[in-house]
């Protein structure tokens, strides 16, 4: 296995990154996950746009497209696979044991690991615990993970793949890795931005390729709903068969079964979508 690091291709397994790297000592860092299907990165353009904005708002400097270009493909092409999960971290670079930042400069890390496609549906936990919508970090894409590690655990324990959060004032907002679409009356809906989900890249495809509306509603809105579904880089669209003990259809209903072959046409029209 070959990952970029720092410049250039290296073995997965003599790779080292410091382990005074920003990014492992305080989480200092940003990333993307891209889908990599035979040999192409999925709506790499949209992705790269995001890493750049997430890494402004950490304050981190912008990155090098063209480089992190160059390590996309050179990671593709050195671990051929029918389906990967594509990885780019850009960390603050090695730096102090505290909250401040280094002079070094930026680590950056592309990996490449194998993946199956999803099933056509899983089942969804809501959490206690909350999104802050109006926190420094809310929107960027970053490595400070930590609360999506604790409420996925609590899906795991309650037979389920994905923990969906609400905001700090009760309204519907994302899951640990995926943004959230419901069916209500017959209409999809997503939540807004401004309810403190992530910018998603299949969120916003989905929008404009199925018409959805972006739509605050309340947490209790998942108990109201004909259709749930999910998305993101590698689930795409995914419908959800239970939320919580509430049971759903066993397959994706008709709206969400439209978006899904919008989507997969959509998609394999345009590798690279604007």
């Amino acid at each position: 296995m070959k990952i970029w690091l720092d410049g250039g291709l290296q073995d997965a397994e003599g790779a080292r990154v410091s382990v005074f790297d920003h990014g492992l000592t305080v989480g200092d860092g940003v990333f993307e996950t891209i889908k990599a299907e035979h040999g192409r990165a999925f709506a790499l353009t949209r992705h790269l746009e995001r890493l750049t904005t997430s890494a402004r708002g950490l304050g981190l400097p912008d990155p090098d497209l063209d480089e992190v270009r160059r390590g996309c493909a050179a990671v593709i092409d050195a671990n051929p696979m029918a389906l990967g999960r594509l990885r780019i971290t850009y960390t603050g670079g090695v730096s102090p044991l505290g909250s401040d930042r280094g002079e070094a400069g930026p680590t950056l890390v592309i990996a490449l690991s194998e993946t199956h496609r999803r099933p056509d549906t899983t089942a969804a936990v809501t959490v206690p615990w909350t999104r802050n919508e109006r926190g420094a970090l809310t929107g960027l894409k970053t490595t400070s993970y930590g609360e999506n590690v604790v409420a996925l655990a609590r899906a795991r324990e309650l037979g389920a793949s994905e923990a969906l959060f609400a905001n700090t004032v009760g309204a519907l907002c994302e899951g640990t890795g995926s943004n959230v679409f419901v069916v209500l009356d017959g209409e999809l809906h997503t939540p807004p931005l401004h309810s403190g989900c992530l910018a998603g890249i299949t969120r916003a495809l989905t929008i404009s390729w199925a018409g959805a509306k972006e739509t605050d509603l309340p947490l209790d809105a998942l108990e109201r709903a004909e259709e749930i579904f999910l998305t993101s880089t590698l689930r795409d669209v995914q419908a959800v068969n239970r939320i919580d003990r509430r049971q759903l259809a066993d397959g994706p209903g008709p709206v969400t079964a439209e978006a899904m072959r919008i989507f997969d046409e959509q998609a394999a029209a345009d590798f690279d979508p604007r």
